[in-house]
């Protein structure tokens, strides 16, 4: 996962500005929120004194407890929108790399992977259609390395990027897409510390 994490720690600069708007407009609006108790507290001063007193020591109070919820609860929700979106543009970018940079994360991703058995790699038809003999001899070699042999499977995988394995005719996902959404959790924690370090 060096790769995606590599890109995810790349984009946060770009993102860092937009998480800040977002989480100024989430305070913003749990202000309004807050103002709008305060007016609904105010009509009470229709009422007697004694009854406005209690109500601002009661059910100002609650609104206010209210609007702080709904104000965590925003920024919150900005958080995660933002997380999705920085793991999203990562993996947009992974798919896009020029073809030398995407390979090189295929042959990492396969050291990682690749078992001591007889076997295939499989591609996407675009993939497939770029790889070059010398990425091929990476695969052998990396095969080789591992006690086992790969060969680049004849058909295509209904991936957009990464590959499978094919053991046996037994298929392990190694899509950048598999690899993301298995590694979601640590990816979206890591982001969260890197781009929210100040309100931890």
């Amino acid at each position: 996962m060096t790769g995606l994490e590599t890109i995810v720690e790349q984009i946060l600069q770009e993102a860092q500005k937009e998480a800040e708007e977002i989480k100024a407009q989430a305070a913003r609006n749990a202000d309004s929120i807050i103002a709008n108790a305060k007016k609904t507290v105010d009509k009470m001063n229709e009422e007697t004194r004694e009854k406005v007193a209690q109500a601002e020591k009661s059910g100002s109070f609650r609104a206010k407890s209210s609007s702080e919820l709904k104000k965590r609860q925003a920024i919150l929700a900005a958080k995660q929108s933002i997380i999705g979106n920085m793991l999203d543009k990562a993996y947009d970018a992974m798919v896009a790399l020029p073809d030398e940079e995407y390979f090189q994360v295929i042959v990492k991703c396969l050291e990682k992977s690749v078992q001591p058995k007889s076997g295939e790699i499989c591609f996407s038809g675009k993939d497939r259609k770029r790889l070059t003999p010398q990425t091929e001899k990476q695969i052998e070699q990396i095969a080789t390395a591992h006690g086992g042999s790969l060969k680049v499977s004849n058909g295509n995988c209904d991936i957009d990027g990464g590959f499978i394995l094919i053991y046996g005719g037994i298929e392990e996902n190694c899509s950048f897409r598999a690899m993301l959404d298995a590694n979601r959790e640590h990816l979206a924690d890591k982001v969260n510390e890197l781009l929210f370090v100040d309100n931890r």
